[in-house]
């Protein structure tokens, strides 16, 4: 017998497995058979079998398992990968809620976040992001999945080669007023550790005539290759961190209190020149036709392919509680894709 064939008997005798709906490939659903299946003994017996799950679909949501504390949320991120991660490099207010636990987010409930691979800006990423479920949303609130295998097709080749010859240049700017500051980024007072930081990371910055006021500038690669699969991934922050993906009344605002080169956070080519409006609407309209949504439920579990599948936010109504946990730190510069496809 084929001996993925015994890992998949043997991990099935305690789940079964699923999808939201027929049309919906993204996320593979598991779930317990019965609500005495402990989730991380499961998976530290069925570690094999996740994984290949993970890497084909880009994304699980384990269900059924009444996962319900951060402490009980950490275990299962070692278990199905490796210890959780801190938090460096901040672009999202989040809180600290249990060693390297955090919520998912703190933005208002009112803002959509537009789907992303996380930290995909950084020179070290986390190649899973995990989310559990607290406190369902009254409406809204769902996390939106993206493949960025398919969203890579999407995009016509030769916006993709321009990209991969040139990269893209993400500019932020840190002043007064900003969800995240550059100490809360970088997670130090001491600006010396900040200049450390940033020449480390290949990360050019220029510091203001106060405290508080920080630009930086960092070239990034848009493809990489994943490192079990060899897929190309649309892998970058080059359309989320770009001004046209806010609503247009925060846009409106922005564009008329600052200029390009003053936005808090702002895209370019690799080369600093201004990448088209058509071509940012066409980055947007990829991610949007293969974005697909779930509905969460009180103690489920998502664990995603960050290089694989991009994630969101949707606006939401009520009280939401999601946290999240990162794990398996990636070095960029072994998948980056340097020369056109």
């Amino acid at each position: 017998m084929n001996i993925n064939n015994v890992i998949a008997e043997e991990a099935e005798r305690s789940i079964t497995t699923s999808f939201i709906s027929p049309e919906q490939s993204l996320p593979l659903v598991i779930t317990a058979k019965n609500t005495s299946i402990n989730l991380v003994e499961w998976a530290e017996k069925n570690k094999t079998y996740i994984t290949a799950k993970k890497e084909q679909y880009g994304a699980v949501l384990f269900r059924g398992f009444d996962v319900d504390s951060a402490e009980v949320f950490e275990q299962v991120i070692k278990a199905t990968s490796s210890q959780a991660i801190k938090y460096m490099e901040r672009s999202s207010p989040r809180d600290t809620v249990s060693g390297n636990i955090y919520t998912s987010t703190s933005q208002p409930k009112e803002n959509e976040i537009f789907l992303h691979t996380e930290q995909s800006f950084n020179l070290t990423f986390p190649l899973h992001i995990y989310f559990n479920c607290h406190i369902e949303a009254e409406s809204g609130g769902c996390t939106p999945l993206a493949d960025t295998r398919k969203i890579f097709q999407r995009i016509p080749e030769d916006i993709r080669n321009k990209f991969i010859e040139k990269g893209y240049l993400y500019q932020r700017n840190f002043m007064k007023y900003m969800y995240v500051s550059w100490q809360n980024c970088y997670q130090t007072e001491d600006k010396e550790q900040v200049e450390n930081y940033c020449r480390n990371n290949k990360i050019d910055f220029l510091w203001g005539d106060d405290d508080i006021t920080l630009t930086t500038r960092q070239v990034r690669p848009m493809v990489s290759k994943h490192p079990a699969t060899n897929e190309n991934c649309w892998f970058n922050h080059c359309t989320f961190f770009n001004l046209a993906t806010l609503d247009t009344e925060m846009q409106n605002f922005l564009r008329e209190s600052y200029s390009n080169q003053e936005l808090p956070n702002h895209t370019f080519y690799g080369d600093g020149s201004q990448i088209e409006p058509e071509v940012i609407e066409t980055l947007i309209q990829a991610y949007e036709a293969e974005k697909v949504t779930f509905q969460w439920q009180v103690g489920d579990v998502l664990m995603v392919d960050n290089m694989l599948v991009a994630h969101g936010r949707e606006s939401f109504s009520g009280e939401r509680l999601v946290l999240t946990g990162m794990s398996e730190p990636c070095l960029l510069a072994e998948v980056k894709l340097s020369m056109p496809a």
